[in-house]
Formats: structure tokens, sequence, C-alpha cells
């Protein structure tokens, strides 16, 4: 039985692959957030990886406050940077593989087609920047690592665009929502499943190593995602346009940050399905 290390298990994903694990009884996994393993501690990751014996490690911890991370970029770079080189030093001692989560803000948003892993990376904020510092450390210190780049992250768990459209689209009779940012929501859920065939895949045939794109099929502006939200649920909320312009944010977000999922599927076998589909499902899973 192979042993699944999963980091920042109290998160959005972290919680969706909990929920999912009871169908994979075929593996042990160890749900740690930073009160069981701080990822900070090299020697604390080391000694946690040998005495478990942890077979793959599953990383889903990062700093996330996109706008905070603005102010707070040292700490944005001890979590999403440094912390990573020590899971991936850590891994490589323990001939551990590695999957962990990116972001598509690693991009600057001036496509206007869909972006490939082996497009240019230019991210324009700080959280971005560490995200971007992450992978490149992770690739160079674990050979033996999958990066998986994913955008507009939303669940049943925490705080996301989803719930705080519900829960606006109840308190207020009308909502400005940006529609000149372009890209893909994707359900966690969803994301969590991806992770888990790719586990089944590696011990099937082979653990294909290097980077990914995953968000659900579709494309939509921040305006189509809230529309959805407020249909679905048979909100009486108004749901307005506005430009990124009258909507100013401390941090920069890609104008279009749109992923190409070919690889991924083409490479893992995978079925993915729109964007539309899985909101529907966590609505009802929000609604049971």
């Amino acid at each position: 039985m192979k042993t699944i290390l999963i980091t920042g298990a109290n998160g959005q994903l972290g919680n969706s692959l909990r929920l999912l694990s009871k169908q994979y009884l075929h593996y042990r996994f160890l749900f740690t957030d930073v009160e069981v393993l701080d990822i900070c501690d090299k020697e604390a990751l080391l000694d946690y990886m040998e005495v478990y014996e942890v077979d793959y490690v599953v990383n889903c911890a990062a700093y996330t406050a996109v706008d905070k991370a603005e102010d707070e970029e040292v700490l944005c770079l001890t979590i999403n940077r440094d912390a990573v080189r020590n899971l991936g030093e850590a891994a490589s001692a323990a001939k551990a593989k590695v999957i962990h989560i990116s972001t598509d803000y690693v991009f600057d948003g001036t496509n206007s087609i869909p972006y490939v892993e082996s497009d240019y990376t230019c991210p324009m904020s700080a959280y971005g920047r560490s995200k971007h510092e992450g992978e490149l450390i992770l690739k160079a210190v674990c050979p033996n690592a999958v990066i998986v780049r994913t955008s507009w992250l939303y669940s049943e768990f925490g705080n996301n665009f989803v719930k705080t459209m519900l829960r606006l689209g109840k308190e207020r009779n009308e909502l400005n929502v940006v529609f000149d940012q372009i890209g893909t929501p994707t359900y966690s859920g969803d994301l969590a499943s991806a992770i888990l065939s790719i586990l089944d895949y590696s011990e099937e045939k082979e653990f294909i190593r290097g980077t990914y794109h995953y968000s659900n099929e579709g494309v939509c502006s921040w305006y189509d995602f809230a529309l959805k939200i407020v249909e679905l649920k048979h909100l009486s909320c108004k749901i307005s346009p506005i430009d990124t312009k009258d909507y100013p944010t401390r941090a920069v977000r890609p104008q279009y940050s749109v992923l190409n999922k070919g690889k991924i599927k083409k490479k893992y076998g995978l079925t993915i399905p729109h964007w539309e589909e899985s909101l529907r499902r966590m609505i009802a899973r929000l609604n049971d």
C-alpha cells in the first residue's frame, strides 16, 4: 500500500482530496496542515517522510491571498517558494514523487489563445512571482515531480468566488462584476479527482513528470461566471458588467488566462467536465 502525503489538507483542494480518498482504499493517506507538519521546517519534513515512508507528496499548501501578497511578499515567498524547495529536497531524499499545484498567474495574460505549458511565463503579481519561483525550484531539486497549473479554483469548502456570489446575491439587489478578465473556473472536486487519477496511472503504468495545465473545459469572464451562479441558485440579484479599471485591486490579474489542457488529457487519459456542469454539481451539493 503506497503512502500519500497531502499538505495543506485544510484548504479547498485538500478537503476535496479528503472527501474522495474514501474511494481510494488502496492508498494510505496522510492529511496534514501546518499544525501537524510545517513544510517551512526542512528537518521536520525529512523526519516525517522517513518515519511514515512516504511514496507521494501532493502539495496543496500555498499562500493564496493575492492582494495581500503585494504587502507580504517575503511571507508569500517563504511558503510558495522556500517551502516548495524543502518539499522537493525531502522527497528526493526519500525517493518520493511530488504532485505540486501551481497557477495561471505565472502568465501575464496577454495571450489571445489558450496557454500551453511551454508558453513564456511572466507573472505580474507578487503571488504569481512566488508560484513561478516555486515551480523553478521544484524542477531543479526534484526530478520526479508533476506540476499542475490551475485557475479560478472554487469548492464547497472555505472562501471562494462562488460562495461569495451566493452570499452577496442573497444580501443585495445588484452586483457589479468584471467582464474583461477571461479564464476558466475549476471545481476543486474535479482537480482532486484528476490528481488521484494521476496517482493510479503512475502506479499502473508510469509517472510522467513535467508541467501540466488543468481547469474545467470552456471559457468565461467573471461576469459570465457570476451570472450562471445566480441563475443556478435562482437568486433575483442583478449582475452588471464592469471594466477591470472600475474595480481596482492591489495586485494585477491576468486579463486572459485560459489554459490548454491537451497535454494532461493525452498523457494521463483524463476526461474533463465543462465548467457549467461542474458548477451545477457543486451548487447541488451545497443545497444537500
